[in-house]
């Protein structure tokens, strides 16, 4: 009985909960702290839809790997302040050194991994050394248009890293642009990834697959250029993936 009525309670209280963290995100969205060149990407990356589909939550501990120039992480910092924590981790020192510096960035942890990272695959691409993160237990992984910028070995490292990282149970969520599946690797597709290699290697890894989504389908997008060609840039073809880790 007990169980049945906290389980009930449960299904009363999570329709609230969620929307209180779609609302924390769509006030971070129309902070000062965002640029006008982040607002105007709003529209292509969806990143409400996008969150709601990884399971976001604002009670998380969430590993945001690559942050690059904070795109996301000004999003999820205030979405995680009050009630989760948000750690930043791998070539995080442009956010560490200037986004994290500003007013309501201060709760946001830099995880100390740094492994050496030997631009030694296809056109440049990573291989890295293994290593762990310093979070453990945490509840949610999340990297976006990354993995492209690493080796199949560097991605075997990374997530097997990712893997020792987070508690059972924790999700995964990965977005790059779209390469066709066994297409080979030139100047042209170098910052592309191919959806079933990445879903082979984070299965190997020991994940388990949850779901994708079309959320970042775009038709017009051949697969044949350069993501930073002007007739390409804002309008690439990117899969969205979620794991579990069992």
């Amino acid at each position: 009985m007990k169980y049945l009525l906290c389980t009930a309670l449960l299904f009363v209280f999570a329709p609230a909960y969620a929307d209180d963290t779609t609302a924390k995100l769509e006030a971070a969205m129309q902070s000062a702290s965002r640029s006008a060149a982040h607002m105007q990407r709003d529209a292509n990356r969806k990143p409400i839809e996008t969150l709601a589909f990884f399971g976001l939550r604002d009670d998380m501990r969430v590993l945001e790997l690559f942050p690059g120039g904070g795109w996301y992480t000004t999003l999820l910092t205030p979405v995680l302040r009050d009630n989760g924590e948000l750690i930043v981790a791998l070539n995080a020192s442009s956010v560490r050194d200037g986004l994290l510096q500003q007013p309501g960035f201060d709760k946001v942890k830099v995880d100390s991994a740094n492994p050496d990272m030997v631009d030694s695959g296809p056109l440049g691409a990573s291989d890295v050394a293994a290593f762990e993160f310093d979070a453990t237990d945490v509840d949610m992984v999340l990297t976006f248009r990354n993995m492209h910028n690493v080796s199949s070995q560097g991605r075997a490292t990374i997530n097997a890293a990712v893997f020792q990282s987070l508690r059972a149970g924790g999700l995964y969520g990965i977005i790059d642009h779209s390469r066709r599946h066994m297409e080979p690797i030139t100047a042209e597709t170098g910052r592309r990834a191919d959806v079933v290699q990445i879903m082979k290697e984070v299965l190997a890894a020991g994940f388990e697959f949850v779901d994708y989504s079309d959320l970042h389908f775009r038709p017009d997008d051949e697969l044949r250029y350069e993501v930073g060609r002007r007739s390409v840039t804002g309008n690439t073809d990117r899969f969205t993936l979620l794991f579990r880790k069992p």
